[in-house]
């Protein structure tokens, strides 16, 4: 088969989304299901899905590390509160305050400064001599992992086509979850292999050989080129697009990039800096955006946090492990912890289920539907685990596992999922940066409310009234989403610059 060649073309102005998007036909005019992606857009992608993996492997980590915490530092109620809180308070810090900085200084240098973050602070926590420390790295770590919620959505949905945006973000975002389940496996066995107090050491260490691997592997991808024409630096932009889309056979053979409207905008005035602050996420032609990336996650981070906080709580309890709060000893740690670590094991598999979910109907199907879906999904399963309340025993036991499990299957395939790859689409390419790290900044006040409020609202409240609260919040987050809908499913990046 051969290609009809591009070259004969490409040497009129189009723009990089054109590029991107292109699908290559037969000598007779039909055409091909899709360009093969290319060797650097795999690499940008793998990059990316390393630093969502991190995510999951450290938060989860955590987690299996503060019993060892708690043994090491005598923690007080509200120091487990700032440990357990800290790295999500890193995440909001870093979302908005670094990852605006992709709009200002490129993709490719915040990929890489952000990564080069996270491994220093990782070295750091392995290494913390107090827990005055151990708070501040977790929080240095969270910051890093911050700026790449934005960023990585950016150098992915910016280096593909249209077609296979929603799916290849998504499934890098995936790898949040695989995380997940990589730092709780780790962190069990670094405790089976080493179980003194200090193994929570070895945890954190174990991600340092491949997080420097990433490093090294982010200096070699190619700066976006949508970013280097918005700073009108055409050659640059020219060489980025001709090294991502380089492949055998070579197509196109030569590339002349154009802004999508060169009338209009050889007439507009450069960008000014307050175009790029927070005051342009609400201004008439951004507010619809911003609500819509902003309120229905922060809603789904209040319920997300809050269940992976509550689940191995009611799970030790309801599994038998009652000695949990009065160990002493790291082996008595290992025997109370098990129990519920294999029942939360199972019910957290629906998150990866409902993350394949995800990659295959969000470019079918489109985000608003599944994001509306899936939290309705969320209220279903919260409002079966609340019937828990009126049992006891095997009855209480399988409501709890249907509501969570229901719940993490539709978390994943709707909301958790798809505000992510929304606040990535909706804004233009000036302040996507900012506007995704904003999105993710005001997402983890809900988080970090939830760290610190929800041990209290549980013992004041009650299991049964606490998740109607939930159940309350997901449908809220059904309905913003409905009422300031805008569709990215397919749509060209390009066009929503203007």
């Amino acid at each position: 088969m051969n290609a009809q060649k591009p070259g004969d073309v490409a040497v009129a102005e189009r723009t990089m989304q054109d590029y991107l998007d292109e699908i290559p036909v037969w000598h007779d005019g039909t055409p091909l299901a899709g360009a093969p992606m290319t060797g650097m857009q795999w690499r940008i992608w793998g990059l990316a899905a390393a630093g969502k993996f991190f995510e999951g492997f450290v938060v989860f980590m955590t987690g299996v590390a503060m019993p060892l915490f708690a043994l090491q530092f005598q923690m007080t109620p509200i120091q487990h509160g700032l440990v357990g809180a800290a790295s999500l308070a890193g995440i909001l810090v870093g979302a908005v305050g670094l990852g605006h900085m992709a709009d200002l200084f490129g993709r490719k240098l915040m990929f890489i400064a952000e990564m080069v973050i996270f491994v220093i602070f990782l070295m750091l926590l392995a290494a913390a001599p107090s827990l005055p420390w151990l708070i501040f790295f977790l929080f240095g770590l969270g910051i890093a992992l911050g700026c790449d919620y934005p960023t990585a959505h950016l150098v992915i949905s910016e280096s593909i086509p249209s077609r296979l945006r929603g799916r290849m973000v998504l499934s890098a975002f995936g790898f949040q979850s695989v995380g997940a389940l990589a730092g709780t496996a780790v962190g069990a066995t670094v405790l089976v292999l080493d179980p003194t107090i200090e193994a929570w050491r070895w945890m954190f260490a174990s991600a340092i050989p491949l997080g420097l691997v990433v490093v090294a592997g982010r200096f070699t991808v190619t700066e976006s080129a949508h970013w280097l024409m918005l700073q009108q630096r055409v050659e640059l932009a020219e060489k980025a697009a001709a090294r991502l889309l380089d492949r055998h056979p070579r197509y196109p053979k030569k590339i002349k990039l154009k802004h999508k409207h060169r009338a209009a905008a050889a007439t507009m005035p450069a960008p000014v800096p307050p175009e790029r602050s927070i005051k342009a996420l609400f201004s008439p032609k951004a507010i619809r955006a911003t609500v819509l990336a902003s309120v229905p996650w922060f809603l789904q981070d209040l319920s997300t946090y809050g269940i992976g906080i509550f689940t191995p709580t009611v799970l030790t309890v309801i599994l038998g492990s009652h000695g949990a709060s009065s160990a002493h000893h790291v082996s008595d740690i290992i025997a109370n912890a098990l129990p519920a670590a294999r029942g939360a094991a199972a019910i957290d598999a629906l998150l990866i289920v409902g993350i394949i979910a995800a990659v295959m109907l969000a470019d079918r199907v489109g985000r608003i539907p599944l994001q509306i879906l899936g939290f309705i999904g969320c209220a279903a399963g919260l409002l079966i685990a609340s019937f828990s309340a009126d049992y006891s025993g095997p009855v209480q036991t399988t409501l709890i596992f249907i509501g969570f499990m229901l719940f993490n299957f539709m978390t994943n395939m709707g909301p958790n999922a798809q505000t992510y790859l929304i606040a990535g689409e909706v804004f233009p390419t000036h302040i996507r940066g900012l506007g995704a790290g904003f999105a993710a900044s005001f997402a983890k006040i809900g988080a970090v409310m939830t760290a610190f409020l929800f041990p209290i609202l549980l013992a004041d409240l009650g299991t049964k009234l606490l998740l109607y609260i939930l159940v309350g919040a997901s449908i809220a987050g059904a309905l913003v989403t409905w009422f300031f809908r805008i569709e990215t499913n397919g749509v060209n990046l390009e066009e929503i610059d203007h």
